[in-house]
């Protein structure tokens, strides 16, 4: 017998072991790593460029959008020559206060006002308490039929508000409340959004915390109250910001529910002076310090509730 001659060993060094690669390695990978590869500073340009480009596209939007609300800021002070005129002018040469005296000359504007407050205020005061506590059941109390009720809260979300205005006219005009601030905030005083968005947020809070309070016994409503609130004033501050918005902006229910002039909020105030046929020609510019005027309680709310948009630590009573 012959013996059987071993296969030659093949080692690093030699050729054919260096041409061979991992499965799955790219050869364009490392060539992308070297910093004197043509790829290298296509890669840092386009990235350098990127961020810049960015800006520019967010710019040119935020100046779209906030275009009109600039043009009628600025209108509010400008003369009615310059507001008649033909040609565009978007800074006033002489800033003014003329249309601010005219529109409480033409309007009871204290009146509708303080209509207009009184009812985002009651609405969103309702919504902030009755959201909450109907969210907190949902969220964390055992009760029949619990799912039912976040079910029938879904498909109330599903149905639009304009289809609710003929029930809640005839409602509103049975119980004798048109003409009445009643009639205007108490169709709005809880939303379907809004007990979906406290409910939501609620479940984030540990059950563990609630819990502890019991053992400690704690009431519900202390649980409520002393608890739960402090640690959802994100969504509070959400929910009331929406809903103040939603409130003072609503035009077509006040529209409805009142025909007494006195019960008028400023939405509607300014709608029924623009379309009176006896108003001047030239009274533009008293439309546009109305509708400033409107703004800017809603830009007020944002404001002060802005700070609390921070991220609470619902587990910090746990410690």
């Amino acid at each position: 017998m012959s013996a059987t001659t071993p296969a030659p060993r093949r080692t690093p060094s030699d050729p054919g072991m260096n041409s061979t690669k991992a499965p799955g390695h790219d050869p364009g990978h490392d060539a992308g790593q070297d910093p004197g590869h043509p790829a290298a500073p296509r890669a840092a340009l386009s990235e350098r460029l990127c961020k810049p480009l960015t800006y520019v596209a967010l710019s040119v939007g935020l100046l779209i959008m906030a275009a009109p609300f600039l043009w009628m800021a600025l209108s509010a002070f400008k003369t009615d020559k310059e507001l008649g005129g033909s040609k565009t002018v978007w800074i006033p040469s002489e800033w003014t206060l003329d249309q601010f005296r005219a529109l409480l000359d033409k309007l009871d504007l204290p009146l509708y006002f303080m209509n207009s407050v009184i009812v985002a205020a009651l609405v969103t005061v309702c919504n902030l308490v009755f959201c909450s506590m109907l969210g907190y059941a949902l969220a964390k109390l055992d009760f029949f039929g619990r799912n039912k009720v976040f079910a029938l809260v879904l498909a109330a979300l599903m149905v639009p508000g304009n289809l609710m205005l003929l029930p809640m006219y005839v409602l509103m005009n049975k119980l004798g409340l048109l003409d009445s601030y009643a009639g205007l905030v108490l169709p709005f005083a809880a939303g379907a959004f809004g007990v979906f968005l406290m409910r939501q947020f609620m479940q984030s809070i540990p059950d563990e915390l609630l819990e502890a309070a019991r053992m400690d016994g704690a009431s519900e409503w202390f649980i409520f109250w002393r608890i739960v609130m402090p640690l959802v004033k994100p969504a509070l501050a959400t929910l009331g910001i929406l809903t103040f918005l939603g409130s003072w902006n609503n035009f077509v229910w006040p529209l409805i529910a009142t025909n007494d002039p006195d019960k008028y909020t400023l939405p509607v105030a300014l709608a029924t002076f623009a379309n009176d046929p006896n108003r001047a020609a030239g009274s533009n510019g008293v439309l546009m310090a109305g509708s400033l005027l409107v703004v800017l309680p809603v830009l007020l709310v944002f404001l002060v509730l802005q700070r609390h948009f921070k991220p609470d630590l619902a587990t910090a009573g746990l410690k």
